[in-house]
This record gives structure tokens, C-alpha cells and sequence, in this order.
């Protein structure tokens, strides 16, 4: 009998997750077509710029970083002369960001191992990022996509609370946990792309501040709490 209560339950698992890869497609076409030219809000042409602005970006806006950046490349152009500074002079230049100190430390002691270990250049390994100073599971996603175009889940607060809402995770606040769960639900081609829109579409319409815009949302009659 307990064997098949336990097939029951399995049965009724891979029926639910079924439910969810549909649910996913019908998500990820309709914010195409709501976003078809979403992509990284912050502004780089190069990695190593990518890799200094996500580190930025904790507890940041995206829009400010893009402003302070600015003036931080101004004085430190490249990999090498970041990595010759001290990390206070890049500290004086960055606080505007919040954390300066953490962010400044690791920005430094990242950029002196792109130049002693890579040759100046930001690996294009998940595990190799995950080892720079400052570089989280988000941070290495995020480069993974958009520099390398390789398949990438980039869970940041949008991210997490779109998909609690709208049902393709139930009550999943942990970012790893939430990555894993979509990996098995999101083509790989399509979860850099979807991170993106996820953005977009959580400033614009499902918003953390305010109630959601729900009679404005493209998935609202898809989502698991429109209208709550």
C-alpha cells in the first residue's frame, strides 16, 4: 500500500512540474512580446566592466552605478591600472554606491587576479567566477549570459518574487533555491533573456513598493496571484 501511495505522490509531482514547464513557455512568450529588447540595465562593452558594475549594483540601483562607474573608469581605465590602485582611492570614488569599503576591497583584489591569473581577461567558467572575491551565484549567471551567451539563471529580487507570484515557485524566498527550481523549468536558451524581462516587468508593472498593476499585466490572466 505504501508503495502505491508513494507512486501516487510521484505521479502527482511530475504532473505539477509538467503543469509549470507549460506555464513557463506561456510566460516566457508573452513577456517577449510585452519586452523583446530587454537586457542588462547596466552598461558595460566590456566584461571585466560588467564584473565591476554587478559588484556595484548590491544594494544599488542599476541607474546609479551607471553614473558612478563613469567617473571611477575616468581614473582607472583598465584592468591593470585597477588593480595597481589602492582600494581606498577606488573606495573615495564608488560610495555613492553603499558598502564602499567591501566593494572597493573586492573590486581591487578581483581585478589583480583577471591580470596575474587570466591575463586581464574575466573566465568564462561558472566555477572559476565563483571564486573572484565578491562574485556570487547571481554575479557569475549574469556574466555567463550576457558575456559568454551560455544558459544562466540570474535570480535577483524581481526575479524571486515574479516567480512566487505568479506560481512557477511556491514560497521560495532563497536565491540558490529558486535558481535551481527554474533551471528545471526554463529552456537554457531562453533563462538569461527571461531574468531580463523579469526585470522590466517587475519595476513596471509588478512592483515590490506599490500593489502590482495587475489590470496593466500582459501574464495576468497566467498569474497564480493576479489581482492580490
Amino acid at each position: 500500500m505504501e508503495a502505491v501511495f508513494g507512486c501516487l505522490e510521484r505521479n502527482q509531482e511530475e504532473m505539477k512540474e509538467e503543469q509549470k514547464k507549460e506555464l513557463a513557455l506561456k510566460l516566457i512568450d508573452r513577456l517577449k512580446k510585452e519586452y523583446p529588447d530587454a537586457g542588462c540595465t547596466l552598461d558595460y562593452d566590456n566584461a571585466w566592466k560588467l564584473l565591476v558594475s554587478v559588484r556595484l549594483a548590491a544594494q544599488c540601483t542599476d541607474a546609479r552605478v551607471n553614473v558612478v562607474v563613469e567617473k571611477l573608469y575616468e581614473k582607472f581605465p583598465d584592468v591593470d591600472a585597477l588593480a595597481a590602485a589602492d582600494a581606498e582611492e577606488i573606495e573615495e570614488i564608488v560610495r555613492p554606491c553603499g558598502l564602499g569599503k567591501s566593494k572597493a576591497r573586492d573590486i581591487h583584489a578581483c581585478m589583480k587576479i583577471l591580470k596575474e591569473q587570466y591575463a586581464g581577461n574575466v573566465p568564462d567558467s561558472f566555477d572559476a567566477l565563483l571564486k573572484l572575491p565578491g562574485v556570487g551565484r547571481k554575479s557569475a549567471n549574469l556574466i555567463m549570459g550576457d558575456v559568454f551567451g551560455k544558459p544562466a539563471i540570474v535570480t535577483d529580487t524581481h526575479c524571486i518574487r515574479l516567480v512566487n507570484r505568479m506560481g512557477l515557485v511556491n514560497n521560495i524566498k532563497d536565491p540558490k533555491k529558486v535558481e535551481m527550481a527554474l533551471w528545471k523549468l526554463i529552456p537554457p536558451e531562453e533563462g538569461s533573456d527571461f531574468c531580463h524581462r523579469l526585470v522590466y516587468h517587475g519595476r513596471d508593472i509588478c512592483t515590490a513598493r506599490t500593489k502590482p498593476y495587475c489590470e496593466k499585466c500582459c501574464v495576468s490572466d497566467l498569474c497564480a496571484k493576479a489581482g492580490v
